[in-house]
């Protein structure tokens, strides 16, 4: 399998074909003084940030980053420039959002996956911002992975590293003039997504969680005690919650297997259990495979972004009728005719290509 190269172009150099998706940085890798390599797997006890300018390939498929070279015909290319501190951070993110429209004025945060170099996790978070249409601001969290199948455990360590840069970034975003912060993690990351959440709720500064739009975890490669654990000290979730699973997922199957065989948050173990926290849970056993990077490479899983685009707008333009819960039911009723299954927090259950609907 070809790996998204290392090497990342300075800003200043000459312009590349093709339009480019912003990206803000916001990292606890170790910054380095090569040009084409600004960031290592090293970990640094503070952040640093930076903005990359990213081009895909004007012909690929959905979900699809093509990497293996610097042709930006052929390969998703970057260039970025550092950012100098916090408030510069904060000020450019707000002139940003100031050039949307009101009702976009959002903060799209992604927290990437065990085994991705920075180059991997740049390039999914502007390909997810591509395919799924999405128009907030995006502000990517690299965590310090080694991007080596082998290391998991300096991965799994790192992830626990990363939380104190993860919830800084989380506090920095609500600084903003954002309207809302989503926040999507994937897989490892959204082990590290917990612990940041419990550690701001450790720290007496819940209040944050009032800035969310969202918070989803796709794929969580949680072990379930521990999960417990960390709602015990979270408290009240975000809202809205919502956990992508899937029965499929090898990955999260491998994580089990290297665990003992102590099941995963994100290999469908008690969906009961989580639902009585307040999470929806989306069940992609059947789409696609069902693999571990199905969230963002599948065309069902874009409708149904399309899905709750449309349910928000619904909400925003003056329908003070429609509530959180029955937003949610907005969602996933649209969402029947997609191969997924919808577990609402009050039980309700939606039932892919059936059309199924049980209280």
């Amino acid at each position: 399998m070809q790996r998204a190269p290392t090497g990342l172009q300075p800003a200043g150099l000459p312009a590349e074909t093709g339009s480019a998706t912003p990206v803000f940085l916001a990292t606890n890798r170790q910054k380095t003084m090569i040009a084409a390599r600004p960031f290592s797997a090293d970990r640094s006890l503070t952040l640093n940030f930076a903005r990359f300018d990213v081009t895909a390939p004007a012909r690929r498929r959905l979900g699809e980053v093509p990497v293996g070279g610097n042709d930006p015909r052929h390969h998703f290319t970057a260039t970025y420039r550092d950012i100098d501190g916090r408030a510069r951070l904060i000020a450019e993110i707000n002139a940003a959002l100031e050039r949307l429209p009101s009702h976009n004025r959002e903060i799209f945060i992604f927290v990437h996956g065990y085994n991705n170099n920075i180059s991997e996790s740049l390039f999914r978070t502007a390909q997810i911002v591509t395919d799924f249409g999405i128009q907030s601001v995006p502000l990517h969290y690299a965590w310090p992975s080694a991007g080596s199948l082998p290391l998991y455990v300096f991965d799994r360590d790192s992830a626990i590293f990363a939380r104190d840069g993860l919830a800084e970034t989380i506090e920095l975003a609500a600084q903003t003039k954002a309207k809302d912060v989503v926040l999507v993690a994937h897989s490892m990351g959204a082990f590290a997504t917990m612990e940041a959440l419990r550690t701001l709720a450790l720290r007496g500064k819940s209040a944050t969680f009032k800035r969310f739009g969202g918070v989803v975890l796709a794929a969580p490669d949680i072990d379930v005690d521990v999960f417990d654990s960390q709602l015990a000290d979270i408290g009240a979730l975000p809202v809205p919650f919502t956990i992508l699973v899937s029965q499929r997922d090898r990955a999260i199957g491998l994580s089990r297997f290297l665990a003992g065989g102590h099941p995963r948050v994100g290999n469908v173990h008690d969906i009961a259990l989580l639902q009585s926290s307040g999470i929806t849970v989306i069940d992609v056993s059947r789409v696609d495979g069902g693999g571990h990077t199905v969230f963002a490479q599948s065309e069902a899983m874009t409708k149904l972004v399309e899905n709750s685009r449309m349910a928000r707008n619904a909400l925003v333009s003056g329908n003070t009728t429609l509530s959180p819960a029955s937003l949610a039911e907005a969602v996933a009723t649209s969402a029947v005719a997609l191969p997924l299954t919808i577990f609402l927090p009050d039980g309700t259950l939606f039932g892919g290509t059936t059309g199924q609907r049980r209280p």
